[in-house]
């Protein structure tokens, strides 16, 4: 890691609760010197994560007992947080689902129509395979199905087609997973403790 990046996360907040605003500016200091997980530079997360008012804002919106979507059905999140936890595990501890959600709501429509479509396509293909929508289907079942997605050949025929939905709806997964607490934990980043470097992302490389 550079050493810029390594001061900048040295001199982070030590109380053990930490805002995704200040996990933002560490993560994005840092990013240059990571082979971040899965997050495209043009993806429109990064600018989101840019914005500290719009994150000073997410913070309590999303953590509400009383939280609904905003900008996606109850269905569509249900199935999108299901997506989440099986492509990367604590990702419902994370709120991941809950922050896409937000952040859709402010993205423009060209995003917001990509993202549902790639929902659509993969509860399309779910209800192809197993006449049940992803959300509904069995965890085994779940599991074949993105496993099956995101391990296709890129080759220009349908089942590519379905890997690059899956592929776009998992960078939206990764930006908000590993900007939480948990998943810069999960890079090797502590209130208290630097590493010399982050050791990325934990999932093995066959993990959908």
């Amino acid at each position: 890691m550079k050493d810029s990046a390594l001061q900048i996360l040295a001199g982070g907040p030590t109380d053990s609760r930490i805002s995704r605003r200040e996990l933002a500016k560490i993560l994005l200091a840092a990013a240059p010197a990571l082979a971040f997980p899965a997050v495209s530079s043009a993806h429109p997360v990064w600018s989101h994560l840019t914005d500290s008012d719009f994150l000073d804002s997410a913070e309590p919106q999303i953590a509400s007992p009383n939280w609904k979507p905003i900008f996606l059905s109850p269905a569509q999140e249900a199935s999108f947080r299901v997506l989440a936890e099986l492509t990367l595990p604590g990702s419902s501890k994370a709120l991941v689902s809950r922050f896409v959600d937000l952040l859709l709501s402010v993205e423009d429509r060209v995003a917001q129509q990509k993202f549902l479509g790639s929902l659509s396509a993969i509860d399309g293909e779910s209800s192809t395979q197993f006449a049940k929508s992803f959300a509904r289907l069995a965890p085994q079942q779940q599991e074949s199905l993105l496993v099956s997605i995101s391990t296709a050949p890129r080759s220009g025929d349908v089942s590519s087609i379905m890997r690059g939905h899956f592929e776009g709806l998992k960078e939206w997964i990764a930006g908000a997973y590993y900007s939480s607490e948990i998943g810069m934990r999960e890079l090797g980043w502590t209130p208290d403790r630097v590493f010399s470097t982050f050791p990325g992302c934990s999932h093995p490389e066959g993990h959908p």
